[in-house]
């Protein structure tokens, strides 16, 4: 398969990118730098540098090449940015993304991956929360990922698309070929892994007072390999069946971030220093994902769903961009 992939000199686009080419397909990244670093992009890879609302330059690269589909991953994520931008949001990731959708559509590119978020639910009322439970977004990123939700489900007569519901996404590529790069990074496993290897002092602890068995909020966390398993899985089953479709993409049982911290001071001998703080705005208590959807419909199955090697594949990572000067 060719496929045009947006975002992938970030984080999960440039793993998403890695699984593809390890798969024997063809992959043409777009990525505008701003949030991505170049070091990222694998270097069997198309790289063309520019923001994904330039018609002109995306319509000249699909008429250039025969994508079987388009990745979506080029977004803003950082839910407190978000709280304070609001409009920020709403256009890089609701507008732009319309533009693009379009874009592709009017050259006759209409099989969509769409990567979007589980914290579209906010504070769901389930202990595990399915593809059809209510969406109540507590902060803007998250509306910002619903609308642009919202234009697919619209649109079903134009495109062909999957839209994936990520969970906590963490962990590293286990050959270090690709991980989270980033210099004000608010991801719980990224910056315990900094605080691992001495980059940080300590980590925080944002709010011990939620309804949870330690007070702290809970999460389901993905490693990013099989999170790009998923991507690759999910192309097939969208190219074969053409139906489009929604999906959560968790391991359907969570963590509390003490429990993520007390977890890596085992295996890191109690070197970890933390303090409580105030919660973040927009964050939620409690959010596990009901994978039976998935499970049931796609060709996948977990191979890194385990909290030991999700820390220890981060942290190694963290190590290797010490090595770089990074």
């Amino acid at each position: 398969m060719n496929i045009l992939l947006t975002g992938g000199a970030g984080y999960i686009g440039s793993h998403v990118a890695l699984a593809l080419l390890d798969s024997g397909h063809k992959v043409h990244i777009i990525d505008n730098l701003s949030r991505g670093n170049e070091m990222l992009v694998p270097s069997s890879a198309g790289f063309t540098c520019c923001d994904i609302d330039d018609s002109n330059k995306i319509t000249e690269i699909i008429i250039n090449n025969n994508f079987d589909a388009l990745m979506h991953f080029a977004g803003f994520i950082q839910v407190e940015e978000s709280v304070d931008f609001p409009d920020k949001y709403f256009s890089n990731n609701t507008d732009k993304a319309i533009k693009l959708f379009e874009t592709c559509q009017k050259n006759n590119l209409k099989n969509i991956i769409f990567s979007s978020t589980a914290a579209a639910y906010g504070n769901s009322k389930k202990q595990i929360t399915d593809e059809e439970s209510k969406l109540d977004p507590q902060n803007p990123y998250a509306e910002s990922k619903i609308r642009t939700e919202n234009y697919l489900l619209q649109n079903k007569d134009k495109f062909n698309f999957i839209i994936l519901r990520y969970f906590n996404v963490a962990g590293a590529d286990q050959q270090l070929r690709s991980g989270q790069i980033s210099s004000k990074s608010t991801h719980l496993i990224k910056v315990l892994s900094e605080v691992i290897i001495g980059k940080r002092n300590c980590i925080e602890i944002f709010g011990n007072d939620y309804n949870t068995n330690d007070g702290t909020a809970i999460r389901d966390f993905i490693h990013v390999t099989d999170l790009s398993d998923i991507h690759v899985k999910v192309l097939e089953f969208l190219l074969e069946n053409l139906e489009s479709n929604i999906f959560n993409c968790g391991y359907g049982y969570g963590y509390s971030v003490l429990e993520v911290i007390n977890t890596a001071n085992k295996i890191y001998n109690g070197t970890i220093n933390f303090k409580i703080s105030q919660r973040r705005k927009g964050d939620i208590e409690k959010l596990v994902s009901d994978t039976s959807k998935i499970l049931n419909r796609i060709n996948w199955k977990p191979k890194f769903n385990n909290l030991e090697s999700i820390i220890t594949s981060s942290v190694e990572w963290e190590k290797y961009l010490n090595e770089k000067n990074f």
